[in-house]
């Protein structure tokens, strides 16, 4: 199997694949790639909707040459625990950083909310995402905001009385509760418009239509996120040496 970076020629193969509606898997078994290096090479470069194979190369050749020219920081800074291949963990970031972006999170949003879910903790400061992310205490408090008010992150004090910023199990679950309540809100609003234009009006019966399916998928992701938290959740389970191990917790 070939190593090493994608050439040209096999980013168009790629652009051809996806534009021919292949799955990722498909598209590396003729490659000879893994499934994971397509996958991340599309989701980095815009996505299945927006790759094109002369863009994604230009890019990467610009992540690489700013790659060289930061300062690495000190691998023992960040030790990866339970003998993760940082390498591969750090690729690993950015693929998940795309695909929350791909799914309409703000980029820097995204990289904070990242970095929160992919560290065993869970939780870190605000001067551990800067120094992590290497971006500006601004940056960080900006995002933070945006995703609290989201549902997808809190804040709590530890021991040392320092601010840290924690990602629950149950995020998603509180992201999609906040969802079904934005949604909610617009229900309300569209039929205070019902009133206003008059409820035989054309532009009535279009606000009173988006307010019934706005109602029905409201109440359906509320009822959905319930379902799923009882019997899909799991929660960390110690082992004797004190490590968190998975364990699912099914109704």
């Amino acid at each position: 199997m070939p190593g090493g970076r994608l050439t040209q020629q096999e980013r168009q193969q790629i652009a051809l694949g996806v534009a021919d509606g292949l799955a990722y898997a498909e598209i590396a078994r003729r490659l000879d790639r893994p499934t994971s290096t397509i996958t991340r090479e599309v989701m980095r470069n815009g996505g299945p909707t927006a790759y094109r194979a002369d863009l994604a190369h230009r890019a990467t050749g610009h992540r690489a040459r700013r790659h060289r020219q930061t300062v690495p920081l000190d691998p023992k800074t960040h030790p990866q625990a339970h003998g993760r291949d940082a390498e591969a963990v750090r690729e690993y970031e950015e693929t998940f950083t795309t695909v929350l972006i791909q799914s309409g999170t703000p980029k820097m949003m995204a990289r904070v909310l990242a970095c929160l879910t992919l560290t065993d903790a869970g939780s870190l400061t605000a001067s551990e995402l800067v120094q992590r992310l290497q971006v500006s205490p601004a940056s960080v408090s900006k995002a933070i905001r945006y995703l609290e008010s989201q549902g997808l992150v809190r804040r709590e004090r530890d021991t040392r009385r320092c601010e840290r910023y924690v990602v629950d199990d149950d995020v998603w679950y509180e992201s999609m509760m906040a969802s079904a309540r934005a949604t909610a809100h617009l229900v309300e609003t569209a039929r205070q418009g019902v009133s206003i234009l008059g409820p035989h009006t054309l532009a009535a019966t279009r606000l009173e239509n988006i307010a019934r399916f706005a109602d029905f998928v409201s109440e359906s992701i509320a009822r959905a996120a319930e379902q799923a938290r009882d019997i899909l959740h799991t929660k960390p389970e110690t082992t004797p040496d004190g490590a968190p191990t998975p364990r699912s917790d099914r109704a």
